[in-house]
């Protein structure tokens, strides 16, 4: 099995946004983005080939890194969760010529692309295994006939022990709304479960009150772009998750430790 290449949890920076959508607000520098959180602490990055080969030097050796594989069309074409087409877009012996220390794929569960999306899974997983290159699968639940929530605690659990059962290494999907309902998320998810940030939300304590919730139901971290790098302080965001994923530590405490206020 592979091995987690930033330990037992983890605060992931998702830096894979500028794929799909182009100019995003806060990713403008991803230079600077990833100085900052590196220096902060974070434990891995999440991002894209182009920010890889562009800032290898500011990367790799310094943590974990994981390249995205896999995308879909642009914003300007499809809505996110809604694809009609998605596809491999880079391979994992680019992965290995690049340095990586993992990579990074989409399982999208009852949308259109499912099949394919779960046929690139199982082939990246299948071509990692050689040398226990770790996956990270992003399972999502998309709005669908059978899928009237995508954010019902069932069809999150069903997600990610499909990706689990693909063979996912680490698995990276929404939280449910409460430590009780995420709870039958990750008990029924052997591999470990990272939350997703989604859309920023209103303010940073809503942020680490969800990372919270998820870690007391089991959670091993977070997968986080916007709630991060969209922030007016990146870095004291990052110090406030170390908190409360490697400390255990409530949001009050997180929030001193970050010093952030509000």
């Amino acid at each position: 099995m592979a091995r987690l290449s930033f330990g037992d949890r983890g605060i992931v920076i998702a830096m894979d946004h500028a794929r799909t959508l182009g100019v995003v607000p806060g990713l403008e520098d991803p230079g600077a983005v990833l100085d900052r959180v590196i220096a902060a602490g974070a434990d891995a990055i999440m991002t894209s080939y182009g920010v890889i080969k562009h800032y290898r030097d500011r990367l790799l050796g310094r943590l974990p890194v994981y390249l995205r594989l896999d995308g879909g069309p642009s914003s300007y074409r499809e809505d996110w969760l809604r694809y009609t087409e998605w596809s491999l877009l880079h391979t994992v012996e680019d992965a290995r010529r690049l340095g990586v220390d993992g990579v990074c794929v989409m399982g999208f569960m009852g949308g259109d692309v499912e099949m394919r999306t779960y046929d690139i899974v199982a082939r990246v997983v299948g071509d990692c295994a050689a040398d226990g290159l770790p996956v990270m699968v992003e399972a999502l639940p998309c709005p669908a006939e059978r899928i009237p929530n995508p954010l019902d605690a069932g069809a999150m659990a069903s997600a990610s022990r499909i990706a689990f059962e693909l063979g996912a290494d680490i698995v990276k999907t929404y939280y449910t709304g409460s430590a009780d309902s995420f709870r039958r998320v990750t008990s029924t998810c052997p591999a470990p479960v990272l939350i997703a940030g989604g859309v920023k939300m209103e303010t940073v304590r809503d942020a680490l009150a969800v990372v919270h919730g998820s870690v007391q139901a089991g959670g091993r971290g977070v997968v986080f772009g916007r709630n991060i790098w969209q922030a007016p302080d990146p870095a004291a965001v990052v110090r406030a998750l170390a908190a409360i994923i490697h400390r255990g530590q409530g949001v009050d405490e997180a929030m001193a430790a970050g010093g952030l206020s509000g």
